[in-house]
C-alpha cells in the first residue's frame, strides 16, 4: 500500500520528523498489515512495520514495500530507538488518541528523541472517504448479512432463546463469507427490545413478541451493518404504528440525503418525526454512524455532529423508538453518500414481518 505517503504530507503539514501508528485499524489502512500489535514507523525517509516474531511472516507477507523490523531483547523502545538514531529524528508523534497513558510514558522515558508529540486523529480521518475498493469490500458483507437475514427467518421459532438465534445469526454469518462478526449479534426480544444494545439473554422469544436483530460481518477487512425488527405472531396496532413511524423516520432520511448535510441535520429529519407522532424522549441515540475497517466511525449522524457528510462517505441510518416495558424497534440500513443522492447497499424487506 502507498499511503504511507498521505502520512508523509501530514508529518509535513505539521511539522514532524516522524510518526508511531498504534491504532491497529490505521496500521492496517496505511500498510495492510493486520495483525494489530506493533507499530508502523513513518518518516520522510522510511517506513516500516515494527512488531514481534510472532507476526513477521504475516506482516512481510501482508506489508508490501514495507521494511519489516522484529523486535529482540531489548523490546519496542530499542527497536525504535535504532530507528530514530538512524533517521536523525527530533519530533517524533503519536496517536494520542489511541495509545495508552502508560505506554505514553514508558516510550517518553527509554525513547531518544527531544519531542515526543500528540497528533491526534489525522492519521484516523484519512478513512472517512472510501475508495472504489473499499467500498466494493463493505457493499459484499453488507449482501451477506441480506443473506443472513433472509435465512434466520426460516429458523426462528417461538421458544428459542436469543443466544440461540444470535448464535445461529454468528454462524450464518462466517458460512455465508464473512471472516468474522463486525460485533457480537445484538438479539433483543419482547421488553428486552426496549433496549437498544441488549445482550442476548436465556430469555424465550414468545408469540407477540417484537424481536430486533442488530448484526454483520468482516469481509477482506471492512465492516457491515444492518438492523431489522419483526413481530413473532401478530403484530398489535400499538406494534404497527410504532414500525411504521420508524420506518417513515428512515425512509424520510434515504430520500434527501446527499453531500452536503451536516450530520445534525439529517438526525433531525428523522427526530423531528418521531417526535412529531409523540414519541420524544423514545430515540434516545443518533440517526447513524460511519462504516469501514470499524463498525464505528466518524463522522456520525447526531445532534451534536457539525460536521458535513462527503461522497464517498459511508452511513448508518438507523432510528428507532424505545419504550421500557413494552419493546422497541430499530431499521438499519447502510448506505455510501453520493454527491446527488446515496447507494443503498442494504436490500432487506422492510415492510414489517410478522412471523
Amino acid at each position: 500500500m502507498d499511503n504511507f505517503k498521505k502520512v508523509q504530507e501530514i508529518l509535513q503539514k505539521n511539522n514532524l520528523d516522524a510518526v508511531l501508528i498504534s491504532n491497529g485499524k490505521n496500521m492496517y489502512y496505511v500498510s495492510g498489515f493486520a495483525g494489530e500489535t506493533g507499530y508502523v514507523y513513518i518518516s520522510s525517509k522510511r517506513h516500516a512495520v515494527i512488531t514481534d516474531f510472532r507476526y513477521t511472516i504475516q506482516a512481510e507477507i501482508e506489508a508490501k514495500g514495507y521494511e519489516i523490523i522484529t523486535i529482540g531483547n531489548g523490546g519496542y523502545e530499542e527497536a525504535i530507538n535504532d530507528i530514530l538514531k538512524e533517521d536523525g529524528i527530533n519530533k517524533l508523534a503519536f496517536e494520542s488518541e489511541d495509545m495508552l497513558f502508560a505506554t505514553y510514558n514508558k516510550l517518553k522515558d527509554k525513547l531518544l528523541v527531544d519531542e515526543l508529540l500528540p497528533l491526534g486523529d489525522d492519521i484516523t480521518r484519512l478513512r472517512r472517504i472510501k475508495t472504489p475498493k473499499e467500498l466494493e469490500y463493505i457493499k459484499k458483507a453488507e449482501a451477506i448479512g441480506d443473506s443472513v437475514f433472509t435465512e434466520i427467518l426460516n429458523f426462528i421459532k417461538p421458544g428459542m432463546t436469543e443466544l440461540e438465534i444470535a448464535a445461529r445469526i454468528e454462524y450464518l454469518l462466517k458460512i455465508n463469507g464473512g471472516t468474522t462478526t463486525s460485533f457480537p449479534a445484538i438479539v433483543a426480544s419482547g421488553v428486552n427490545s426496549s433496549m437498544p444494545h441488549a445482550v442476548p439473554s436465556q430469555k424465550k422469544v414468545e408469540m407477540g413478541d417484537f424481536l430486533t436483530m442488530d448484526f454483520g460481518c468482516v469481509y477482506n477487512g471492512y465492516c457491515s451493518d444492518m438492523t431489522r425488527t419483526i413481530v413473532i405472531g401478530k403484530a398489535s396496532d400499538k406494534q404497527k404504528e410504532i414500525y411504521n413511524t420508524v420506518l417513515k423516520a428512515q425512509m424520510a432520511v434515504l430520500d434527501v440525503i446527499k453531500a452536503g448535510f451536516k450530520g445534525k441535520e439529517l438526525d433531525k429529519i428523522a427526530r423531528d418525526i418521531i417526535y412529531d407522532a409523540g414519541y420524544e424522549g423514545c430515540f434516545g441515540h443518533g440517526l447513524g454512524h460511519s462504516v469501514g475497517l470499524a463498525i464505528h466511525e466518524n463522522p456520525r449522524l447526531s445532534v451534536s455532529e457539525e460536521d458535513v457528510i462527503l461522497a464517498g462517505m459511508t452511513a448508518t441510518i438507523e432510528p428507532g423508538i424505545y419504550i421500557k416495558d413494552f419493546g422497541g424497534v430499530r431499521i438499519e440500513d447502510l448506505v455510501v453518500v453520493t454527491e446527488t443522492g446515496c447507494e443503498n447497499f442494504t436490500n432487506s424487506d422492510k415492510n414489517l414481518i410478522e412471523l
